[in-house]
């Protein structure tokens, strides 16, 4: 029999356990491929997921970094941007009454109210000539007093000034007290600014003889009035040091501190007076 089959016979049947084992595992292998295939696309997924948001969160990151730099160039541009800059490439223009009246209008607009703001509104007798820069402090103070040599023999009152010359620093009130000498004659001026005085030693100057005219800071101005150092009740003229520039260009009315003060001043009695036609204010 083993004759009739061949030796194929044997082989196979040596080999029908192999055989079965491949027929066996053929299945497993099938399913395997099927599940590497399955899983390949998943792992391609993930990965482009991490991909796209990696990439959103690179764009994310250049978008603020190039808004930062945006805002900063922009911050810088304004930081360079200075008043000096801005008065320096304009020409210089006296001071008006209007100019006076608009920062008066603009200051008290969110304080006081529309009735207490019309109060506060001055009428052209109101004012003195304005400089034309083209005066001295002599020459403007014997244009806009022409009478005051009477003036200021008559005065007799101690406390109280006649004139108020207001400027924004000591080292300019010293300067103007210098330039006034044509101008003052045998008047006493006195000087009304913070630096090396104390309030006290000014309340006691001004109580010890008359004095007629005080050259100084709004700030100091307005604490002697306050602490009633400082009389009102003679003054006939405030004259504004409004002109005048200091190295960076701005006006005493350019510095807000300043500016703050010489409104408080101003609200503090002065321009009661001059709506009562006692005082006068002049722009040099």
């Amino acid at each position: 029999m083993g004759d009739d089959l061949g030796e194929e016979w044997w082989t196979h049947e040596g080999n029908s356990d192999a055989f079965a084992a491949e027929e066996d595992t053929q299945p497993l292998k099938q399913l395997q491929e099927k599940d590497n295939k399955k899983k390949k696309p998943e792992k391609r997924k993930c990965v482009t997921e991490a991909t796209v948001k990696a990439k959103k969160k690179k764009e994310i990151e250049q978008k603020k970094a190039a808004e930062d730099e945006k805002s900063t160039k922009s911050k810088r541009k304004r930081k360079k941007k200075t008043i000096t800059d801005v008065l320096s490439s304009l020409e210089p223009k006296p001071g008006s009454p209007a100019d006076l009246q608009n920062l008066l209008t603009q200051h008290f607009s969110d304080k006081l109210s529309v009735i207490e703001q019309e109060e506060l509104k001055l009428l052209d007798s109101s004012f003195l000539s304005s400089n034309d820069l083209t005066h001295t402090v002599s020459s403007y103070l014997k244009q806009v007093c022409p009478k005051w040599s009477k003036i200021q023999k008559q005065h007799t009152e101690k406390r109280a000034l006649v004139l108020l010359v207001v400027c924004s620093s000591a080292i300019r009130a010293i300067k103007l007290i210098k330039q006034m000498t044509a101008f003052k004659g045998e008047a006493k001026a006195v000087k009304l600014f913070a630096k090396h005085i104390k309030i006290e030693e000014q309340v006691k100057l001004l109580q010890k003889g008359t004095t007629h005219i005080g050259v100084g800071t709004p700030g100091r101005m307005s604490a002697l009035v306050e602490k009633e150092g400082l009389s009102l009740h003679a003054l006939k003229y405030v004259v504004l040091d409004w002109n005048w520039r200091d190295q960076k260009l701005r006006r005493m009315v350019d510095v807000p501190e300043i500016k703050l003060d010489l409104m408080k001043l101003l609200e503090g009695g002065i321009l009661k007076r001059c709506k009562e036609d006692k005082v006068k204010i002049g722009l040099f």
